[in-house]
């Protein structure tokens, strides 16, 4: 057997993919809808971020968690859309844009 041939100097030094960032990922959470690729060993830790978030109850979010196109199952797609509880349907139903406005109030709020 063959002694592999050694690496060029400097190889690996230089990444054109940046390693995935879960505080880059949080600081996401509240966009209307999110895709992201996570490496099997963040997918844990992003779902436990995305129920936490939801559990303040102003962003609630149907999520998909795919595989990523690859054989070996090291990266998975995450797909987030934000929702909204409909009481007359008693489901979830896709987020709609209102407005937006700097009243806690919501938009067209003359109070603040």
């Amino acid at each position: 057997m063959a002694a592999p041939a050694p690496a060029p100097a400097g190889a690996g030094l230089l990444s054109l993919d940046a390693p995935f960032d879960l505080d880059g990922f949080s600081q996401l959470l509240g966009e209307p809808a999110l895709r992201v690729t996570v490496p099997r060993e963040n997918l844990a830790e992003v779902l436990h971020r995305v129920t936490d978030f939801m559990g303040f109850g102003i962003y609630v979010y149907a999520f998909r968690v795919e595989p990523a196109p690859e054989e070996r199952l090291r990266r998975f797609v995450v797909t987030l859309e934000r929702v909204d509880y409909s009481a007359a349907r008693a489901v979830w139903v896709p987020f709609e844009e209102k407005g937006r406005s700097d009243s806690p109030f919501g938009p067209g709020d003359r109070r603040a």
